[in-house]
């Protein structure tokens, strides 16, 4: 019996050393988030490539651990109860590896909470946000006539921007130190190239946007992290 025997997941993706984090991911604005982290903590991890395809993200086993069927999720065989620990959704990844790791949470409780604020911000806004923007100005969704959603999606985005620079004012970082709601916002800043919306967003009115996105992939481990795991 291995440390994984309830998730199937590891008869598609063995893993070749059970005592370690196994990442399944993509090298997303969301996958990199949990490939960054590991890095920057430094936590023994190996990783495994979870194509976009249908026939890897919606197989039975990469849904025996996440049934939501996307990147990235992990298994921690060391959880924090005795037993392998099974996570999705890359937000709640970078809140527990921060945890067991005790980095990258700031100092105090309160900077913890300040720090998950714009954890969520990223979740509930940067994110969902800019990928919409992304779908419909590279992709399918360019595709589509009525210029609605297009603009609906431009404008938030514009906005959501315009509050990290401003909340960059006098300081490097998005909370105060380093913390993982940065390794959350700066992948998705980083995407808008990826999406050739940067143009599309006024990307060189942010000053503030800019030097945080130097600061960040000038990171070491935020540049090994991006490219963990290789699409190939």
């Amino acid at each position: 019996m291995t440390h994984f025997a309830s998730y199937s997941i590891t008869d598609k993706w063995p893993a070749k050393d059970p005592s370690v984090i196994q990442l399944y991911s993509y090298p997303t604005p969301n996958g990199v988030k949990a490939s960054i982290m590991l890095e920057e903590t430094g936590l023994p991890y190996e990783a495994h490539l979870v194509t976009l395809a249908d026939a890897d993200v919606k197989s039975s086993e990469f849904l025996s651990l996440n049934p939501n069927n996307k990147i990235p999720a992990i298994i921690d065989p060391n959880g924090p109860d005795g037993h392998p620990l099974g996570l999705f959704e890359s937000g709640a990844i970078l809140l527990y590896l921060a945890e067991k790791s005790g980095k990258f949470m700031g100092q105090t409780q309160s900077d913890g909470h300040r720090i998950t604020q714009w954890l969520m911000f990223q979740m509930g806004g940067i994110g969902p946000m800019l990928g919409q923007l992304g779908f419909f100005h590279k992709f399918a969704g360019k595709e589509i006539e009525d210029p609605r959603p297009r603009e609906r999606y431009l404008n938030e985005a514009k906005r959501l921007l315009n509050v990290v620079n401003n909340q960059l004012d006098g300081q490097e970082w998005i909370a105060g130190d380093y913390s993982i709601a940065d390794i959350a916002i700066v992948p998705w800043l980083r995407g808008l190239d990826f999406y050739g919306a940067r143009d599309i967003v006024g990307w060189d009115e942010y000053a503030n946007l800019q030097s945080y996105l130097d600061r960040f992939l000038a990171r070491p481990a935020v540049q090994r992290g991006l490219q963990i795991p290789s699409p190939g």
